[in-house]
């Protein structure tokens, strides 16, 4: 693979990429390229010293070979599924076929990446995987907190925060359950205040990541 002089992304500073290949030289190679690039690598031979480093509070994604001699990449897929390792994988393959790629994708694969591959591609792809793994963290956090929120919320307020969400104005939230809109317009700055959201935006965001039930939008 050909030198290149790549930018770093700052966000990527947080995260590793983590390298699960048998082929030493390959692994050495992908190794200098995302450090070229200001990325964080680190290499494994086998899918089992991946698992013995492997942290679940370590971000960043997996770059994994499809042939090995241990374990297949993608029955070594569907073990971290199983294991509830959520990492972002992009599998790798010198002889990526339709079939093979189907069901990487299907099982839950970033991507699949034929080689030799283009560093820029591999490169980009890489930085996207880290973004989604960075996203989902962000999520499981707000999500964990908003389980907390909730059940701070009296019944009517979960019923009010039900009806905002989808798409209900208070004068029609006031009608449905019987109430002024004074009061629904309270009940509303009460679950604003106790979920610790500021706009209705974050509070959709939140709804769906509880995935809360809503009674139908307008």
């Amino acid at each position: 693979m050909p030198k290149h002089n790549i930018p770093s992304v700052p966000s990527a500073a947080i995260a590793t990429v983590f390298v699960v290949d048998d082929d030493e030289g390959l692994r050495n190679a992908i190794e200098f390229l995302l450090e070229t690039a200001g990325l964080s690598a680190k290499t494994f031979a086998t899918g089992q010293s991946f698992l013995e480093y492997y942290r679940p509070e370590m971000r960043g994604c997996l770059l994994l070979d499809i042939r090995m001699p241990d374990i297949s990449g993608l029955d070594f897929q569907e073990k971290l599924r199983a294991m509830q390792i959520r990492l972002p994988v992009i599998l790798l393959s010198a002889h990526g076929t339709i079939s093979l790629a189907v069901r990487a994708m299907r099982d839950g694969a970033f991507d699949f990446i034929e080689k030799p591959f283009d560093d820029e591609f591999l490169l980009k792809r890489i930085r996207e995987a880290i973004s989604l793994d960075i996203d989902q963290r962000v999520d499981d956090q707000k999500l964990h907190e908003a389980r907390a929120q909730l059940v701070t919320l009296t019944a009517r307020e979960k019923e009010v925060m039900a009806y905002v969400v989808a798409g209900k104005l208070n004068k029609q939230i006031a009608a449905e359950l019987g109430i002024s809109a004074k009061t629904v317009e309270n009940h509303r700055a009460r679950v604003m205040e106790k979920m610790g959201i500021k706009g209705l935006a974050e509070l959709v965001h939140i709804a769906n990541l509880l995935e809360l039930e809503r009674p139908g939008s307008v």
